[in-house]
């Protein structure tokens, strides 16, 4: 049994490298019936061109699906489009949720930009604990230091269309030629040039994953007493507050509020609009009480497609039937 890496999928198909080879893979059927969804950068065993099993992840990102990676490279625009705080705050919220560590990429610097925003960028950012670089993929500036951002690891890019992230791409290595597209001139947005996750060789020793984009992120999946977890600038302020389910928002005894100056108002802004997304959530889970049966099942460490209550019972009944045709045909003639 060969072990490899997902790189690609295309379709039905999974592309998987095994020692510099790429192997044209299929999923095998117990995998399909298990329900299990195979991300790119996922590492799988395959055997005569199918894949038998996922080993086991380090991480993943459930939009666009991802897994096995070391860092984020949240990538955004000084100019055209304008810098939206408010969007990099959710890619940066996202890179929490995950628990996977981000470096902030502010790119097109050659542009004329409102140079007060990089004091901003330091007071909240840096401030923060990220990394942070400025780039110019058209005129070569601070290619190098990104390329330093990358090295030894497989970074997944994130960012709005439009941004930049495969020029800087391109940059760094020529011949990787990834497809770019300039901003629309009537919207001022870019328009995404990616169609699929794909992991791609830069140099040597860094990879990136190159996505169909971040441009959906909505926090429609968490609680909303969860959301301040994702802002360390006001979950400093939580253990303060009166009420142990304070969501800082009008309560009496708030200590986030009491603290409020100190936090950005972008950072304050944005926290609001995900509370009000994850109460969407709340609200979604408490009235659809759905039920989902589960797909699989464990015995001694060994996982196993469960066949469900209803299919069960049709086969019993199968079954019951074949057995009084042959005690009838057998006693046809008695």
């Amino acid at each position: 049994m060969a072990q490899g890496q997902i790189y690609k999928i295309h379709s039905d198909f999974y592309y998987v490298v095994s020692d510099g080879v790429t192997f044209e893979c299929k999923i095998r059927e117990v995998l399909k019936k298990q329900k299990e969804k195979i991300l790119v950068g996922d590492f799988v065993e395959f055997d005569k061109g199918h894949i038998t099993k996922i080993l086991p992840r380090k991480n993943f990102i459930k939009r666009p699906s991802v897994a096995n990676i070391d860092q984020i490279i949240i990538v955004s625009a000084l100019k055209e489009p304008d810098l939206d705080l408010h969007q990099l705050n959710r890619y940066v919220a996202l890179a929490k949720y995950y628990n996977i560590p981000a470096v902030l990429c502010f790119n097109k610097e050659d542009l004329k930009w409102d140079k007060q925003l990089k004091n901003k960028i330091k007071n909240i950012y840096v401030n923060l604990g990220y990394k942070i670089t400025y780039t110019s993929a058209t005129e070569h500036k601070g290619i190098k230091n990104f390329e330093k951002l990358l090295e030894g690891k497989t970074s997944v890019l994130c960012g709005n269309s439009g941004v930049g992230k495969s020029s800087l791409i391109n940059a760094i290595n020529p011949n990787l030629n990834l497809r770019t597209k300039s901003v629309s001139e009537k919207t001022l947005r870019g328009t995404h040039t990616t169609r699929h996750s794909e992991i791609i060789n830069i140099n040597v020793n860094s990879r990136i994953v190159d996505t169909p984009g971040f441009s959906n992120v909505k926090f429609d999946f968490i609680l909303p007493a969860d959301v301040d977890l994702l802002f360390d600038d006001i979950a400093i302020y939580r253990d303060g507050c009166k009420y142990s389910d304070c969501l800082h928002i009008n309560e009496d005894g708030c200590n986030v509020l009491n603290n409020i100056d100190k936090i950005d108002e972008t950072r304050y802004e944005s926290y609001l609009a995900f509370i009000d997304e994850a109460r969407e959530y709340k609200e979604k889970i408490k009235y659809e009480g759905k039920k989902e049966e589960h797909t699989k099942k464990t015995i001694h460490n060994k996982t196993f497609a469960k066949i469900s209550e209803k299919k069960r019972q049709s086969a019993r009944n199968t079954l019951k039937q074949k057995i009084y045709k042959e005690y009838e045909n057998d006693h046809e003639d008695e």
